[in-house]
């Protein structure tokens, strides 16, 4: 087993949060996250690309290739793996694997079972030892219905884990985690959902921020521009520009002058 897979069957849910750049990843992994993913919103958003629609593999691939060699275990969010051809989807995982990465999140988008259990085959063939988290978007864009199903299918095919953003109810989660057995069950964390130890008690073995820690980051930027302009103080305490350069250039920010 990996050390990122053995992350999954710990004694606590693996906690991952999600980075958009070189910056973010590394300020994360200097507090403390052993493991990074990446968020497909925030990488696309970056870029001015729209998100889910397959048009971000090359900036995703490059973010990868400066970070696969960090000090952390980075897992990437691949939307739907860029094609649905599923040998090219193996073949990009197999790139992915190449740079450094050891985990790949794949979403279904609510398409044919059959071609993302295809999918999920190929990229174990392409790259046997990239942890394929197969994500389901029943509850995300749906009402849950076929959820089973889908997870069955994906489990087949070779996934090492599932992934079903937008399941909060706590008795949902419960039968979901008792129905998998010891394949680990990655939910997505919701401010208005369980918390990280109520999560954990239900058995969750990975949770997600996604996007979210990006759109906090919008909403700071935006709070503090509105309090620049009407004349009041800031909110919050900010990195400085010394500890944003460091991690920028992958050093460590407490060896880094201010400037």
């Amino acid at each position: 087993m990996s050390a990122f897979a053995a992350l999954h069957h710990a004694a606590q849910p693996l906690l991952l949060p999600n980075a958009w750049d070189h910056a973010s990843a590394m300020a994360l992994a200097a507090a403390g996250f052993g493991a990074v993913a990446t968020t497909s919103l925030g990488v696309a958003a970056a870029a001015g690309l729209p998100d889910g629609a397959s048009a971000t593999r090359e900036e995703t691939l490059r973010l990868a290739l400066t970070l696969g060699t960090a000090p952390f275990l980075l897992s990437v969010d691949a939307e739907g793996g860029f094609s649905e051809v599923p040998d090219e989807v193996g073949e990009f995982a197999r790139e992915l694997a190449a740079v450094g990465a050891v985990g790949i999140n794949l979403e279904d988008a609510l398409g044919p079972v059959e071609r993302h259990a295809a999918k999920i085959a190929a990229v174990k063939r392409a790259a046997p030892g990239l942890f394929v988290n197969a994500r389901t978007d029943t509850y995300w864009s749906g009402d849950g219905d076929g959820t089973l199903p889908r997870l069955d299918a994906y489990r087949e095919a070779g996934a090492d884990g599932v992934f079903v953003p937008g399941l909060t109810d706590p008795r949902g989660i419960a039968r979901l985690v008792a129905h998998l057995g010891d394949l680990p069950l990655n939910i997505l964390f919701s401010p208005a959902g369980p918390t990280l130890p109520q999560l954990a008690d239900l058995g969750v073995r990975r949770v997600s921020l996604g996007s979210l820690l990006y759109r906090q980051a919008l909403g700071a930027a935006l709070e503090t521009a509105a309090d620049i302009r009407a004349g009041r103080t800031p909110r919050g305490t900010p990195p400085s520009y010394a500890d944003v350069d460091a991690w920028a250039r992958g050093s460590d920010p407490a060896h880094s002058a201010g400037r």
